[in-house]
């Protein structure tokens, strides 16, 4: 990778986004990191630089905030550095019925989710244009394809960002800029997350793949150019089904996991909501990454 080239990375300090830091920084990429203050990014972005020798910028910021996005934009002008890659991770995720949720939650998902990586996306367009071949890739969800309880909103935000991908990709091949969706059941990012996926429905159980298996997979299908990028065989497998079972046949499965998590024993256990790839922070495992 050209030296004088960045890939910026929304959502960089926790869950995917780390992992995703991690494996551009394995494949000589200089890094913009964005995310959160008081996160551990700054020691994340000192880490990359030392241990694989690129160039990195830790900006730290809530991108929900009003002229953030844009902000983020102007400190990457104004030092002068030049992105060919943009990884829009950032987002936030939840699980419980939609009534048990605050609307203020949702705005910040929807402000997060959405808006800020269609406002990052414009504001960056230019560059990548003229930095051309270069790429977009925007984080998705395998629940942009199903009907499931409890990700209703996030889901819906998950759906905007597949067809905003897809439409967009069509817009942008002919200036070399190539964009990409990867699309990802749940992530074990910690003990919580670990517990909502165990507690939740076959789909969620049999999907859930570690950060740092789903990260190298998506780094390839980005370079590749890939439209939509699948990680694991599983997820592959439901959305196959998805596309040729009965819409009987789906409904049915998707009425059953909903009287599953209605029934009283599921309720009671249910783990309170966190963002998605927005934890503690908790160090992932370097050495399976970098091995």
């Amino acid at each position: 990778m050209n030296k004088q080239y960045y890939t910026l990375i929304t959502g960089a300090s926790q869950g995917l986004g780390k992992a995703l830091a991690i494996e551009c920084a394995r494949r000589n990429m200089n890094l913009i990191l964005v995310s959160l203050p008081e996160e551990g990014l700054s020691k994340l972005s000192a880490y990359l630089k030392a241990a694989y020798n690129v160039n990195t910028i830790a900006i730290e910021i809530d991108l929900c905030g009003d002229g953030h996005c844009q902000e983020v934009f102007n400190h990457v002008a104004v030092l002068g550095l030049q992105v060919n890659m943009l990884i829009n991770n950032a987002g936030i995720g939840g699980t419980r019925f939609f009534s048990e949720e605050c609307v203020e939650h949702y705005e910040r998902q929807i402000r997060l989710n959405v808006l800020a990586t269609t406002i990052i996306t414009r504001s960056f367009l230019e560059m990548l244009k003229r930095n051309a071949p270069s790429h977009i890739l925007n984080v998705g969800s395998l629940a942009s394809f199903f009907s499931l309880a409890k990700k209703q909103v996030y889901g819906g935000t998950k759906s905007y960002i597949y067809y905003f991908s897809k439409s967009l990709r069509r817009e942008l091949m002919h200036e070399q800029v190539f964009v990409s969706v990867v699309c990802p059941g749940g992530m074990y990012t910690n003990d919580m997350v670990r517990q909502t996926i165990n507690g939740g429905n076959y789909i969620a159980r049999a999907s859930g793949m570690m950060p740092e298996d789903v990260a190298p997979i998506t780094i390839d299908g980005l370079l590749g150019k890939r439209e939509v990028i699948l990680p694991g065989v599983i997820n592959k497998t439901f959305i196959f089904l998805n596309c040729v079972l009965p819409r009987f046949v789906v409904n049915f499965l998707e009425i059953r996991a909903m009287k599953r998590m209605h029934s009283p024993c599921q309720v009671a256990s249910e783990p309170q909501e966190k963002p998605a790839h927005v934890f503690p922070l908790i160090p992932l495992n370097t050495e399976k990454i970098i091995a």
